[in-house]
């Protein structure tokens, strides 16, 4: 996000998706979702090399129910929560590119099951955002 860069509505399910920001953008993305009364988890993805890890930091922020270990039990819980009732949800996930440097197809499935969860939400009109923060390098510059 830039000072050209729109401000999302956070409120509107039918704006909320995946989207790919830098590290500095999730202190603005998270005062965003509080302002618009979502419940709203930072997740580290620092030195996250795989399934498994990236499983267990997220069952730690969401305080998922035991079982989800693997990509369909986190794909059911990410569009469930119902242990975690809100008007809307937001994930930081800092570090993103760490998970994406070690284990593309970890970073790939998460992308997907991350895409399936917003439709799922929008569908009850609930807003549910995913911000995964990557390096500044990955951007291009701006015009």
């Amino acid at each position: 996000m830039n000072d050209d860069t729109p401000i999302l509505d956070l409120d509107d399910p039918r704006q909320a998706g995946v989207f790919f920001v830098t590290d500095d953008d999730l202190d603005a993305l998270a005062s965003l979702a509080e302002d618009a009364d979502l419940l709203q988890r930072r997740i580290d993805l620092r030195d996250c090399d795989g399934k498994d890890a990236l499983i267990e930091r997220l069952q730690d922020a969401l305080g998922m129910p035991p079982g989800a270990r693997n990509w369909d039990a986190l794909s059911d819980h990410l569009r469930d929560l119902s242990w975690l009732p809100a008007s809307g949800y937001a994930l930081l996930l800092a570090n993103a590119g760490d998970l994406r440097d070690a284990d593309e197809t970890s970073f790939d499935i998460l992308l997907d099951i991350l895409d399936v969860a917003t439709v799922a939400w929008q569908q009850r009109n609930v807003p549910f955002w995913a911000f995964l923060a990557l390096p500044e390098s990955d951007f291009p510059p701006p015009l």
